[in-house]
């Protein structure tokens, strides 16, 4: 793939791909899943004890999944489907090989520990369609009304390659970049704590708008706005320029806007397979038991009640009426849902804890797809005079217009295909939002209308468009958690809430995990990490231990815990 990131260090004397394993965090997520050993095991007294899991997406399938493979029994409740953000959708009315990525969409091989779980379940991916990268026919970057057509990035003017070089030097000058990458491929923990360390004590206070002006490379306003249409990887970030610039330093050093894959079917097959797949090696349970079976088929309904009662016991309500008390919970959902959704009592968590729940900061997000006849973007254009230009009618197109990023997704020549006319962050995708999916789309194909005058859209599309809007999910209230400036102390109190010995005794028994609880906030890896550092966390809370020869995150805790910086 073509990116604007400093080219990598090649992989050579035997040095591992990148995985997102650090550097907050740096904890090599894929060998423990990888071991022999397994996860760990509890005592056979706790064995069959129930253990509530509250979300049904990726990371509280995994968590459910793992814990039940342990002996113990998860007892899952999910308000709206299984999945999450994981969420494939069909068109009405058209093939059902058809579909749409409501949600996650693109995962970068970075994501070991989920691709773990895609394996296991037997999917396939493919490359997905990102802006110049090398599956990727053609690429049109439109700004100020001019376009530019480029399978390459030598393609484009030479300014856009003068603001990519401007992106690599920012990120040498400023964020260590080469080192990292360096120490990053060697699994050289203490050189990831050295350098993160110094950079998080500079700059958690910085916006990454802030740390490209301080940059030398890019004093120039015309590049910085360049490069926040444009941006690197796949697309624009200028939504993102208010955030944390560690944010983006997580993305880059772990390459996780880079080599994107798809999931042949959808992404949402994942934690359906999960919640259907019995393990061929579980403890307690008969060979043959799923999720799906503890469960008769169907997740309890959405939990409307979370409270501590005698015994330091945590006692779940759902929508339903039931109420279950349990010695251990593991809370999956977007935190928000715990200030609004879910009745809660402050006994739950500390003080601080509540604190930084209550100051996460979630994106944006819209996406709008329609179901067309065919891939005819792959047709020849010809110039005014019909003489043939050798350019495709139509390409994954970067613009500054409404539509900012549109994705063109197809499964052969002569079969249908998908186009994500529009996806949007922030203030954009607010744009969107008083919109109905029909009124989404005509403003859509205008404004495509204007890069493209010589195609006619609308004549190929076959079906009614799909859309979401993620700030308006019910269940979610937005895409995903982007730290802020000052972020960084309030993220490592919900990362490191599963090591709960250091809690007082009445705040423990209900773990955190999720999507925003990582690092890597908006990728599935976070959510796959912090499930694996939930079941741990209630293994030890039953007392249970893993294998020496494959120590669990809490087992190695001391030695990687994330920076921690003062408080006064």
């Amino acid at each position: 793939m073509t990116s604007t990131v400093p080219p990598a260090v090649p992989h050579t004397d035997g040095l591992p791909p990148i995985t997102m394993f650090g550097p907050d965090f740096p904890y090599a997520y894929d060998d423990f899943l990888g071991h022999p050993a397994g996860l760990g095991r509890i005592p056979a007294t706790e064995l069959g004890t129930e253990v509530a899991v509250i979300g049904g997406g990726l990371s509280g399938i995994v968590a459910a999944y793992e814990l039940m493979k342990m002996g113990l029994r998860p007892v899952l409740y999910e308000a709206d489907r299984i999945g999450g953000r994981l969420r494939t959708v069909g068109f009405d009315g058209c093939d059902p090989s058809l579909t749409a990525e409501m949600g996650a969409m693109r995962f970068p091989p970075s994501s070991t520990a989920l691709q773990h779980y895609i394996d296991l379940v037997g999917l396939r991916t493919e490359p997905f369609p990102n802006p110049l990268s090398e599956t990727t026919p053609s690429t049109v970057v439109d700004l100020k009304g001019e376009s530019h057509y480029a399978e390459t990035l030598a393609d484009l003017p030479q300014v856009y390659r003068d603001v990519a070089a401007a992106w690599s030097a920012c990120l040498e000058e400023g964020a260590d970049f080469s080192d990292m990458n360096q120490a990053m491929r060697e699994r050289d923990v203490p050189r990831i704590r050295e350098i993160w360390a110094r950079l998080v004590e500079k700059l958690d206070d910085q916006t990454f708008y802030g740390f490209l002006c301080d940059s030398e490379a890019f004093k120039s306003f015309r590049h910085r706005e360049i490069f926040g249409q444009v941006g690197f990887g796949t697309g624009g970030w200028d939504t993102d320029f208010p955030n944390s610039i560690l944010e983006i330093l997580r993305v880059v050093y772990t390459e996780a806007d880079d080599h994107h894959r798809g999931i042949v079917g959808g992404s949402r097959q994942l934690p359906l397979r999960l919640w259907e797949r019995a393990p061929e090696k579980i403890v307690h349970w008969a060979y043959g038991t799923s999720l799906a079976t503890l469960h008769d088929g169907e997740p309890r309904p959405a939990v409307t009640r979370l409270h501590r009662t005698a015994g330091d016991r945590i006692t779940v309500t759902d929508a339903g009426g039931g109420i279950r008390t349990y010695r251990a919970a593991v809370f999956t959902a977007q935190s928000w849902m715990l200030l609004s959704k879910v009745a809660c009592d402050d006994a739950l968590f500390p003080i601080d804890h509540w604190t930084a729940i209550e100051r996460t900061h979630y994106m944006e997000s819209s996406k709008l797809f329609v179901p067309v006849d065919r891939p005819f973007w792959l047709d020849k254009a010809v110039d005014d005079r019909g003489e043939p230009t050798g350019r495709d009618v139509m390409s994954m197109t970067l613009t500054d217009r409404m539509t900012r990023g549109t994705y063109l997704l197809d499964d052969g020549p002569d079969r249908p295909a998908v186009i994500c006319l529009s996806y949007t962050w922030c203030d954009d995708s607010l744009k969107w939002l008083p919109l109905s999916a029909n009124e989404r789309m005509e403003v859509m194909l205008k404004s495509l209308g204007e890069i493209y005058p010589k195609v006619d859209i609308r004549k190929h599309v076959i079906g009614n468009p799909v859309t979401v809007s993620w700030e308006n999910e019910p269940y979610f209230m937005g895409a995903f958690k982007a730290n802020l400036p000052g972020h960084y102390r309030y993220q490592r109190r919900l990362f490191t809430h599963f090591m709960q010995d250091r809690l007082p005794e009445d705040k423990r028994g209900i773990f955190l995990a999720g999507d925003d609880i990582s690092w890597t906030a908006g990728w599935a890896e976070g959510a796959v990490q912090t499930a694996l550092n939930a079941v741990w966390g209630v293994m030890h809370h039953f007392g249970g231990e893993t294998d020496p020869a494959n120590p669990g995150p809490g087992d190695v805790y001391d030695e990687i815990a994330p920076l921690e910086l003062p408080e006064d």
